[in-house]
């Protein structure tokens, strides 16, 4: 048999593997949706009185999973209840609720998170009256922001204004305190469904190699970082999932990491940018993993599922990729590519093609291979004035809006301030503010924003 025939054989037994990988991954999500419709069903069942509506306005999925705790404490004390995302709320169901309780996170400086964008532009826009509705809120946010759970002190408002009364003051959680958490739990009797999922231990990774991406860049050095798990059994995580890193110094406030890799290949990649305080001090957790650590040495970390930036109902579709934060869209475009999927589109900005093309071989290995069908790299000092990539978008109007009548998705990934609120505003031009709004709304936009 020929070398040649060998690696044919060799590629078509990878693919078939990853085939029978992906059959048994949409297998197991089918699953767990068939038992998440059958558990609302399960909570809603007693139609003797209106269900009490337990609603979640979610970013990384914290939110989403309090409510769903909420509701099974409930239903164990006796009261039905639905449970729903609040972008899927309209007027009519809410003005016909006589209870409803809201778990809301806060996006950046007091924004609505993305699972809440669509009603806050739509229901909170014209508020209607609400004088039947008893209401609670327990607003999550991180007291490092300005505007403390800014979108949940703004939803408490909206509805007391709208004349609903609540059941009690809003409670306010920084950072996931257990004390507040406690305190909301309180509320709802002593029982506490006994399968609430507890939140996954953090356990010791070793770094197995780091390596400096952007020699001479003007900007802060970015790493790209490979850890293995100290036990030798790698965990399953989905494209677009996250990481949080565990700091001595600070153990009630862990942060999170997008992943840039997948669990197949057998290391979970990081890209991390150093950040140095004015005083030359690097920040906590970038310190540690790209200057105090040494290869060898273990780091305590966890999985963080990241649903809303998941592929999840959005495989069949073509893909636009948007961001200045590359981990987590590298990852999908390894998914895609593992999976055969060519329709994928590319927007990425960084500082200097010289210095700060990330990943650069990588990223043309797909180019030339046809993994990316298109592939704009804008680099927004290469030219006497900044360009960046809202302004690329901007420029390729018309083939935007051709991807999105194809069923594209669009995934946008990176800085909050600045880069996603420019991409916002350029795609609500091109697209138009409500077909806009229907792709949040359908989870064809999403965001990994921080």
């Amino acid at each position: 048999m020929t070398e040649a025939m060998l690696r044919m054989l060799g590629a078509g037994a990878t693919a078939a593997a990853y085939a029978a990988l992906c059959i048994a991954i949409h297998a197991r999500q089918r699953r767990l949706r068939t038992a998440t419709a059958r558990e609302a069903a399960a909570l809603s069942a007693d139609d003797s009185k209106p269900p009490t509506l337990v609603l979640f306005a979610s970013q990384t999925g914290q939110a989403e999973t309090i409510a769903w705790q909420t509701a099974r404490q409930l239903r164990a004390a006796g009261t039905s209840v639905r449970v729903m995302e609040l972008n899927t709320l309209d007027a009519a169901t809410l003005g016909s609720a006589s209870r409803a309780l809201f778990v809301a996170s806060t996006y950046g400086e007091g924004d609505a998170p993305d699972g809440a964008s669509v009603f806050a532009e739509r229901v909170m826009g014209s508020p209607p009256a609400l004088p039947s509705l008893r209401y609670a809120v327990l607003a999550l946010g991180d007291r490092q922001y300005t505007n403390f759970c800014g979108f949940g002190r703004a939803l408490d408002a909206w509805l007391h204004a709208a004349g609903a009364r609540r059941d009690f003051d809003p409670i306010e959680v920084d950072n996931s305190d257990p004390v507040a958490l406690a305190a909301w739990q309180a509320q709802w009797g002593d029982a506490v469904a006994s399968d609430a999922a507890p939140a996954a231990a953090f356990a010791p990774w070793r770094l197995t190699t780091r390596v400096l991406l952007n020699a001479g860049s003007a900007g802060a050095p970015v790493f790209l970082l490979g850890l293995t798990p100290q036990t030798g059994t790698m965990p399953h995580w989905a494209s677009g999932d996250l990481v949080q890193i565990a700091v001595a110094n600070d153990p009630a406030r862990p942060r999170d990491y997008s992943i840039a890799s997948l669990h197949t290949d057998g290391e979970l990649q990081l890209l991390v940018r150093q950040e140095q305080h004015p005083d030359g001090t690097l920040g906590t957790a970038s310190g540690l993993l790209t200057s105090t650590l040494t290869i060898g040495d273990t780091v305590a970390l966890r999985l963080r599922p990241h649903r809303a930036f998941r592929l999840d109902g959005n495989e069949a579709r073509p893909l636009i990729l948007i961001g200045t934060g590359l981990a987590g869209l590298r990852a999908h475009l390894r998914a895609r590519a593992a999976a055969g999927r060519t329709d994928n589109w590319l927007v990425f900005g960084e500082r200097q093609a010289a210095h700060d093309f990330l990943c650069r071989e990588e990223i043309e290995a797909w180019q030339a291979d046809g993994v990316l069908q298109r592939l704009d790299m804008v680099f927004s000092r290469d030219q006497p004035e900044r360009f960046y990539v809202q302004h690329r978008l901007l420029q390729s109007a018309g083939a935007l809006r051709a991807w999105l009548d194809n069923g594209a998705a669009i995934y946008v990934c990176g800085s909050l301030q600045g880069m996603a609120s420019g991409v916002d505003a350029a795609l609500r031009q091109i697209a138009g503010d409500a077909p806009w709004s229907d792709l949040s709304a359908t989870g064809r936009y999403r965001r990994d924003v921080y």
